[in-house]
Order: C-alpha cells, then structure tokens, then sequence
C-alpha cells in the first residue's frame, strides 16, 4: 500500500501560490537533499491541474545532465487530477479525472511505496481533509506575503504529529508531519 508524501513551499502566512517569491532566499542544498529524500522512495507522482500544467513544460524536456531531478519526473508515472483536462501528455501520465477521494484511496491500495506531491494546494487540501496524506512536508519561508492563496484556507481541522524539522543556512524551516489517528 503506498502512502502520500505532500512537499510544499510556503511563506509564514501560509501561502504557498506562484512560488516564485521563494527565489529572494536562494535554495540551500541540505533543502535539495531532503527533498530528495522525500521523492526518492516513490513510485508515483500525484498531481493537480495547475501544478500539471507548470511541471509539463519544465520537466518533460529536462535532462539528467541539466538537473538530476529531471529523470524522477519524466520516469516516474504520474497521476493527474483535474474535472477540465482532457488528457494529459507528459510521458507515464495518467488522467485520473475529477477530485475523488476513493479513486485516490485505490491509487494509494495499488502504488507500492511513496506517492510523491508537489504544490497543487487545491489538490492537497482535499487529500488533508479526507484524512489521505500520510506526511506534509512544509518548507516554510522566513516572508510575510499578506496576500495569495494560502494552504490552510479554512474548513476541516486537521490534528498532525511531529515527525522531525530541520533549519537551513537561508532561513527555510522544514518541518515533517504526519496525521494523527
């Protein structure tokens, strides 16, 4: 049974859209090695519409010579949720169609090992509210956005254990959790 590994990048107000405002900090390489970590033990990728339509282009011409993440991705099959995509064309990519929670809990019965999330908050926000994340992993930024959208935008409360944290050399915190039962 595989289980959802969530990786995100979020300012101290919790916004976590366009990260682009990351750049400001640099990306320290022990943050790399620990998202290494995360991905290497997966056997799936699972992603939302938005972050499919971001990682596509970036990834999908990339090579092992260019970043050493760039096989991960391309290798990797990857699962993509989204109600308006009509089909997907990064190679290993599998249209899973609207947010279903039981679609999702069946990928999880059938994926042997990690499955691997980046971004696509909207995406995430339904896994954490229906109980489907196994760890968060949050990369916290040391900026207050005051505007954008934010991760934990309401609704459901959601109880986490901590399962460790790490402080790198530009100011990130990552901090590892896992739900409580």
């Amino acid at each position: 049974m595989g289980k959802i590994v969530v990786h995100e990048f979020i300012s101290l107000d919790g916004v976590f859209e366009d990260p682009t405002w990351t750049f400001a900090h640099g990306f320290d390489p022990k943050m790399g090695e620990t998202i290494a970590g995360l991905m290497t033990p997966s056997n799936a990728i699972l992603l939302g519409r938005k972050t499919y339509e971001a990682f596509y282009p970036a990834w999908s011409e990339r090579t092992a010579e260019q970043d050493p993440g760039a096989p991960f991705f391309n290798e990797t099959p990857k699962y993509v949720v989204s109600g308006t995509l009509q089909r997907v064309e990064w190679q290993n990519s599998t249209l899973l169609g609207p947010y279903d929670a039981d679609a999702i809990g069946g990928l999880k019965d059938r994926v042997e090992g990690g499955i691997y999330v980046s971004g696509s908050g909207t995406l995430v926000r339904g896994l954490l509210a229906d109980g489907l994340v196994d760890e968060l992993h949050l990369f916290v930024f040391p900026t207050v956005l005051g505007a954008g959208e934010r991760l934990f935008a309401g609704g459901t409360p959601i109880k986490l254990l901590l399962g460790g944290s790490d402080v790198y050399d530009n100011g990130v915190v990552h901090v590892g959790y896992r739900l409580a039962e």
